[in-house]
């Protein structure tokens, strides 16, 4: 069964938005630009996306697989849930674009307020509601301290991923194994029933 046009001019004006964001840079690449790349007119284009950061916004989603539905985790384990958060992988298909774009992303981010401000919470708040959840739940069976602050502990789980991210990756150095060993690490120090254990 073929896909419908709208469709079909959808996709094509992502991959093409894709291909220049990577290619240019994001505040050099215009409508026009991608409606020419993707043989999509800019009336069609408009009729997509109200402007240019909203279809950006869409393909920063792509590439991190943000498009897709939320999977949910309980297990009943802080350790396991945590490692499952911080261990989910986007989609692989775009992992050269996500690593050429991540730089050009943070830095549009902070020019552009309202694109930053969209992009945070499509980016970072799936992870930081995951993350608070099962700090919260760990709370609830007495694995945790009731009176850890949350917001700092959400810094504490997701800022290593973000420095490995963007730095060592450019180095070549990223840690495949960084975030089980974030989980491992914060599960250590903080968790009662460990605590508990050793005494």
């Amino acid at each position: 069964m073929s896909r419908p046009r709208s469709s079909e001019a959808h996709q094509k004006v992502l991959l093409a938005a894709l291909d220049l964001f990577c290619e240019r840079g994001i505040e050099p690449t215009s409508m026009d630009s991608i409606s020419r790349a993707s043989g999509v007119s800019k009336a069609t284009i408009y009729n997509h996306w109200p402007d240019k950061e909203a279809l950006l916004l869409e393909v920063v989603e792509m590439i991190h697989g943000l498009d897709r539905p939320p999977e949910k985790i309980d297990s009943g384990d802080l350790l396991t849930d945590l490692t499952w958060i911080l261990t989910r992988k986007p989609p692989s298909e775009f992992e050269s674009e996500r690593n050429r774009m991540t730089a050009s992303i943070i830095s549009y981010a902070k020019l552009h307020d309202q694109f930053g401000k969209a992009w945070r919470g499509r980016a970072m708040e799936p992870a930081r509601k995951a993350i608070a959840k099962a700090i919260q739940r760990a709370m609830g069976r007495g694995e945790l301290s009731p009176h850890l602050d949350l917001n700092v502990i959400e810094a504490m789980l997701l800022g290593p991923l973000v420095y490995s991210h963007i730095f060592q990756s450019e180095r070549k150095t990223a840690h495949p194994d960084m975030g089980p060993k974030i989980a491992e690490a914060f599960v250590r120090a903080y968790s009662n029933q460990m605590h508990q254990r050793k005494s």
